[in-house]
């Protein structure tokens, strides 16, 4: 069996199939906020935050007009992003429920706070932020201890803008 993979490797970005570009691109771009860096016509877009040439690509190339997964399928669960801090995480809160966007569950981890929700192809998207590693809950012998506990959305919401 091969070592472990290389710390340094990261994520780069994560292509979505969705059925209507426009539709995607006012969820992505018009409620979280993501900038568009390139568009191939009717067939594509990508979307980054900050200067990256795209954190997500958006794509109706086999997915034209279609419909979501049923539950029982196999597929991506969620894609997570990470916002650098709470406020920016409360931010991202605002803007989703301005847009009239239900959320689908709110989570404190313990290393992470993490609001769940579906774009409107189904999708599971997640926005967290992270706690910093030192505040990361651990057990006696210093092993990690992920929890799954609510999260305070009023509280959240009570973050400066």
């Amino acid at each position: 069996m091969p070592g472990p993979i290389d710390p340094r490797v990261d994520i780069g970005h994560v292509h979505l199939k969705v059925a209507d570009l426009d539709r995607a691109l006012a969820f992505w771009e018009g409620v979280l906020g993501f900038r568009v860096t390139q568009r191939l016509g009717r067939g594509a877009a990508f979307v980054a935050a900050g200067g990256y040439h795209h954190h997500i690509g958006l794509n109706v190339w086999h997915s034209r007009g279609g419909s979501p997964p049923p539950d029982d399928a196999t597929g991506l669960y969620h894609v997570a992003i990470r916002y650098p801090d709470r406020r920016t995480l409360a931010d991202a809160l605002r803007r989703v429920l301005a847009a009239g966007i239900a959320l689908d569950g709110a989570s404190d981890h313990g290393v992470s706070e993490a609001l769940y929700l579906r774009d409107p192809d189904g999708n599971g998207v997640e926005l967290y932020r992270d706690r910093p590693r030192e505040q990361w809950p651990t057990d006696a012998d210093g092993h990690l201890t992920m929890t799954t506990m609510p999260l305070d959305i009023t509280a959240l919401l009570a973050e400066p803008a």
